[in-house]
């Protein structure tokens, strides 16, 4: 039998993606050359301190559990929503660092952001400017204006994520919210097909069939056939959204979608136990506190450990640390009625 859950939420790294059953027939892919999942150590989802502490503290609730492993299960994206603070982007983090699925490759989208600039950006003109020197300096080599592209091209996050990797690769694409209206609809097509064309490369690829480029997040290269990219293992995508405004149909049906709620007192106590250690009798005031507010606005989970943190390090008097406790928990959004903190 195969296993599930696959993710767990218990945070200690295994390699249960090997034992994913086979995916969908109509989620098959099978794109190639093989490439091996970079891994930097056991510790693979994070590539700084910030966000292997992320990583290693989420708390997963038993819904989250279930639709992530629904997501790896389907090769489906997972979108996950809900207000600020609530560990969105950390729950790929959290995902990535179990199951070992390489250090997460990240998009962060804003209302500029294209799909173009996730797949690949390549620099004409540095490419002009190469060929110029080169005649200048009368080097031998193939003129033709296709040659050396691939040294002028690198792969973006998501077009990284859809190289054909033996194992998944983790692909964070935060508040896409935030994008222009068109580019969920941007994304369906590739997401979809898992698959994608260089045109740069199609072009070249008289000259030079394949072509090594630098992927997203490493010096290394890679290679891509024709300048055809198509995924063998489908990434395990996470999308964030604040809430900010609605998707199409087309692209909601194509996505396993978490809504992540403010946690409870009892789950907030657990990831105060995570972060900073066993909740003193001011740090369960504070929960308290934290939690007679939330339905006047919207307050984020790292404000509570911030005003916790600063209680434990400040040596402040408790009058002090209360008021300062309101200027640290602020509601990130303004409420009709809020009550005084």
């Amino acid at each position: 039998m195969p296993l599930w859950p696959v993710y767990t939420g218990t945070k200690e790294p295994h390699d249960g993606i090997t034992e994913l059953p086979a995916p969908p027939p109509w989620r098959a892919f099978d794109g190639g050359p093989e490439l091996e999942t970079p891994a930097d150590t056991a510790d693979t989802a994070a590539t700084s301190p910030d966000r292997t502490h992320r990583a290693e503290t989420y708390q997963a609730t038993p819904e989250t559990v279930q639709l992530v492993n629904a997501a790896l299960y389907l090769r489906r994206p997972l979108l996950v929503t809900g207000p600020p603070g609530t560990g969105k982007s950390s729950l790929a983090y959290a995902v990535a660092r179990e199951l070992r699925l390489g250090p997460v490759l990240r998009w962060n989208v804003t209302s500029r952001s294209t799909l173009h600039d996730a797949l690949y950006q390549y620099d004409p003109l540095s490419r002009l400017y190469a060929a110029r020197r080169a005649a200048a300096a009368d080097e031998p080599g193939d003129p033709s204006p296709e040659s050396g592209v691939e040294e002028h091209l690198r792969l973006g996050p998501l077009g990284t994520a859809l190289l054909p990797y033996a194992r998944p690769r983790a692909l964070l694409i935060d508040e896409i919210d935030k994008s222009d209206l068109d580019l969920p609809n941007d994304l369906l097509n590739v997401l979809e097909e898992g698959q994608y064309e260089i045109p740069e490369l199609v072009r070249a690829s008289r000259h030079t069939p394949e072509a090594r480029v630098m992927a997203d997040g490493t010096h290394e290269r890679v290679p891509v056939g024709r300048g055809r990219v198509r995924c063998r293992a489908f990434p395990f995508v996470v999308l964030t959204s604040n809430g900010e405004r609605e998707f199409p149909p087309a692209f909601l049906r194509r996505c396993v979608t978490l809504r992540l709620r403010q946690p409870d007192d009892g789950h907030l106590a657990e990831i105060v136990r995570a972060h900073l250690g066993e909740p003193d009798d001011y740090a369960r005031t504070l929960i308290t506190r934290f939690l007679s507010r939330v339905n006047g606005g919207d307050l984020a989970t790292d404000q509570l450990l911030n005003a916790i943190y600063l209680a434990r390090s400040s040596g402040l008097t408790a009058d002090s640390l209360d008021g300062l406790a309101e200027q640290l928990m602020p509601y990130l959004s303004e409420a009709p009625q809020a009550d005084a903190f």
